[in-house]
């Protein structure tokens, strides 16, 4: 049986990979290390806790001792690192615990990978690392590394240091750098559920600067087929970007979130009028586009759901999800909302 330890799989990507991989490989062992800090949540698995393949542990990735005895206890074959702090507007906030995550506990996986000789470590990063973009163009894998953000900062370091440990040690290594994902299970600091989330509560929603930034879009189902294929056919030392060919600025995603909870519930009065335009965030990249190429032409690998499917999808699951989105809005993050957005 194969043997996977997935790090930060309570996370929103994290736990939908779990969920995609104990549904597609049947006789494969999950085993879930997570810390479970503000966005990692074990309700995000409830429905697979009892699956005779899945295992949690609790513990941080920074505790070297706690991670190479797992790693040596269950004869682990992968690691695939999630275990990230994620949030730029966090990391602008308070950049340390961002490093010491993001690269240290990065650092220490990579070590024990080293010692124990699994058979891949494979990185997921994120198209932030390439930095701010123009008008036109895309990023590729041999764009060069230009974070500018203590979030994209750090991990870019830890692509860095996984490209060392293929160089100097030779460790079997890949780093997947995914665009904006979306889809069930996101914690609502994130834009799409926090317009969702906002929307349905008659909340104002708010949108930095002029609401022109550009993402490409990216349906977290779509991502966790592309680290499948990466996972069992990418090659040693390479990355891989995983984009969806979705670019859209932040002003059509709320209009079109909006819209599509209007239809949905009438009577909830759901319009325009709850669009806020607040001060600009720090450093705030203006586009962000990803070629993905090279994953499509070495792995086959192709996104299949559009965004309009996709965002109707998510919608749904948000509003059929109502119990899940109120029990994650603790203090802790009433508390940052304050801070970063004010009263609205």
């Amino acid at each position: 049986m194969v043997t996977i330890l997935v790090t930060g799989g309570a996370g929103f990507i994290g736990s939908n990979f779990i969920r995609f991989m104990l549904d597609n490989h049947k006789k494969y062992r999950i085993i879930n290390l997570d810390l479970l800090t503000y966005a990692g949540n074990l309700e995000n698995l409830k429905d697979i806790e009892t699956n005779a393949n899945y295992s949690f542990i609790r513990g941080d990735i920074c505790d070297r001792s706690l991670v190479e005895r797992i790693v040596s206890e269950n004869n682990i074959d992968y690691i695939i690192n999630f275990a990230a702090e994620s949030h730029v507007d966090r990391s602008i906030k308070d950049p340390e615990i961002f490093i010491k995550s993001n690269v240290l506990g990065t650092q220490v996986l990579l070590d024990i990978a080293k010692k124990y000789n699994i058979n891949k470590y494979l990185q997921i990063s994120t198209d932030e690392v390439y930095g701010s973009l123009g008008s036109t163009g895309y990023f590729t894998e041999n764009t060069p590394l230009s974070p500018n953000s203590p979030y994209s900062a750090s991990k870019a370091s830890a692509d860095l240091l996984v490209r060392a440990y293929y160089k100097t040690f030779g460790l079997n290594v890949n780093i997947t750098r995914c665009s904006n994902n979306y889809g069930p299970y996101q914690f609502p600091e994130k834009l799409i559920p926090l317009i969702i989330y906002n929307a349905i509560n008659g909340k104002k929603i708010p949108v930095y600067g002029d609401g022109l930034n550009i993402r490409d879009w990216l349906h977290v189902n779509d991502h966790c087929s592309a680290i499948d294929s990466v996972l069992h056919n990418g090659k040693i030392g390479e990355v891989y970007n995983i984009g969806g060919n979705n670019e859209k600025t932040n002003i059509e995603i709320v209009k079109t979130i909006i819209k599509n909870i209007s239809k949905k519930l009438p009577q909830r009065g759901v319009s325009e009028s709850l669009i806020s335009f607040i001060e600009d965030r720090k450093g705030h990249d203006r586009r962000y586009a990803i070629d993905s190429t090279k994953i499509s032409r070495e792995l086959g690998w192709e996104p299949q759901i559009s965004f309009e499917e996709g965002i109707g999808m998510t919608v749904d699951w948000y509003l059929k999800n109502t119990n899940w989105l109120n029990s994650i809005i603790n203090e802790d993050y009433k508390n940052y909302y304050q801070k970063v957005y004010g009263e609205l």
